[in-house]
């Protein structure tokens, strides 16, 4: 078989998969809400976005390749480039620096960021420009995305994979936590990396009515942007764990120990985020016993509010008696 007739259906596997991968979202209901989605996840080709990619084998990582010159390798890279799976895209020394989200909650954050024709949209954390091109085909316009890494080699292969994908977004390498105020106003900010903190040049950057949707704990808050000093919302329903957002301070501490709880509150995911979004607020005592207390509250029940300096978690009600401050 020919190089070129090789290419060939390495194309029309990828096509059928990314139709697969398309189903599969549409079968979970993550853009029920905006089901304009779906054309734009059938359009932009993901391969070209994950040219290699590790995945977890015993003892490590695998691999795999889009130039392998085996064939059989070639094809599980096309597929496994369309599983509803995070890939891992840059590792050093084994950490995990840069991965592709999983398409499926790539997808529920892209509803729930709600954009609409003509708005400014400022995403933080390259990673391999996938999200970036879904973003500019579904404004139609890519001088209205702009997308910023601290990292120079992810902010180079991003343009690349964009370039070959048929995209031309901003891409700026620098700090995302100082925004990019050349590009701004944004009317919406979306983080695909997790962070302590709402940084203040966010809302600085943003306009009134802006919405900001960013990781945080092991959740994914909405804020509404009132003005450069109030910024208010709740926390989805979905757990979501990223890589931290890298430059200047930006890492919060490790959570605190749990021996001496209930193996059901140490194992159980949502205590585990409660003591994520109140660490060094409250011990895991007092986590436990508020946990318990409120009946083991589901995330949409926790909010963050932004007001001038300060900024705080809270349960129910931005001025109930459940409220933690988080790091400025």
């Amino acid at each position: 078989m020919s190089a070129h007739a090789l290419d060939r259906d390495l194309e029309d596997l990828a096509t059928s998969a990314r139709a697969a991968l398309v189903r599969e979202i549409d079968a979970s209901g993550a853009w029920d809400g905006d089901p304009g989605w779906r054309e734009v996840f059938g359009a932009v080709p993901r391969h070209l976005f994950v040219p290699y990619y590790y995945v977890g084998v015993a003892g490590g990582y695998e691999r795999r390749w889009g130039q392998s010159p085996d064939p059989a390798a070639r094809e599980r890279w096309v597929r496994g480039a369309y599983d509803d799976t995070p890939l891992a895209t840059r590792l050093r020394d084994g950490e995990l620096l840069s991965s592709s989200s999983q398409p499926s909650l790539m997808a529920m954050m892209l509803v729930a960021l709600e954009v609409a024709d003509g708005h400014r949209v400022l995403e933080i954390g390259a990673g391999t420009g996938y999200n970036a091109a879904l973003l500019a085909r579904r404004l139609g316009d890519d001088d209205l995305v702009t997308t910023i890494d601290l990292e120079p080699e992810i902010t180079e292969s991003a343009r690349r994979h964009l370039a070959a994908a048929g995209y031309r977004p901003a891409v700026v390498t620098g700090d995302g936590a100082r925004g990019v105020p050349q590009r701004a106003p944004f009317d919406r900010i979306v983080a695909t990396c997790t962070l302590p903190s709402i940084p203040r040049a966010w809302l600085a950057q943003c306009r009134p009515d802006a919405r900001i949707l960013t990781p945080l704990a092991t959740g994914l808050v909405t804020l509404a942007v009132q003005d450069a000093e109030h910024a208010e919302g709740r926390f989805l329903h979905t757990p979501a764990y990223f890589v931290p957002l890298r430059g200047g301070s930006r890492s919060g501490p490790e959570l605190p120990p749990v021996a001496g709880l209930p193996r059901r509150a140490r194992e159980h995911e949502l205590f585990r985020f409660l003591l994520a979004l109140t660490r060094g607020s409250l011990d895991p005592q007092e986590a436990y016993t508020l946990w318990e207390h409120e009946g083991q509250p589901q995330r949409e029940r926790y909010g963050i509010t932004v007001r001038g300096e300060h900024e705080w978690a809270w349960l129910d009600d931005p001025e109930g008696p459940y409220a933690w401050p988080l790091p400025g």
